[in-house]
Parts: structure tokens; sequence; C-alpha cells
């Protein structure tokens, strides 16, 4: 399975939004809280290119932006195919 990466915080409605689609996938994941690691916010930003909202959303190292990004790229048939083609790489 792909690596996938989600910066957010835990009152993030959006941030919830994505966790629960990329668990209802199976998909794993590793959350850097920028609440309580506020020290890895700049690097977001500059992971993001120069998005600051949270999530931010990389699925081996490749961004993939925030919710509605993540849900848009699932909804036109984008999300599995880049997942998969992670993990058989």
């Amino acid at each position: 399975m792909a690596h996938v990466e989600i910066y957010s915080s835990p009152y993030c409605g959006y941030c919830h939004r994505a966790k629960k689609l990329l668990s209802a996938k199976g998909v794993t994941f590793t959350e850097i809280d920028v609440i309580e690691h506020p020290e890895r916010r700049p690097e977001m930003v500059k992971r993001a290119g120069g998005r600051t909202t949270v999530p931010q959303i990389f699925i081996d190292g490749v961004h993939v932006g925030g919710s509605d990004d993540l849900q848009a790229l699932d909804a036109r048939g984008g999300l599995d195919p880049m997942l998969k083609q992670a993990a058989a790489s």
C-alpha cells in the first residue's frame, strides 16, 4: 500500500473527512498534527507549494492537496489507482 501522510489538526472537520475516506478504503496513514507539533507547519507549507490550510495530503511524496482535492480525486476514479500503483512500485 502507498505511504500516505496527512498534515492535520485535531479540530479540523476537513481533516476528519479525509481520514474517514482513507480509512474506509483500508489505507493506513501517517498523521502529522501541526497543533501538537507546530515546528512541522513550515515543512507542510513548503511541501504543499505554499498552501497553509490543513489537511494537506501526500501519497508517496506526491501532493494530492486538501480534503476537497482528495474527494474529487476519488470521485473521478483517480485515488484507487494512485494507491495501487504506488503499492506495485
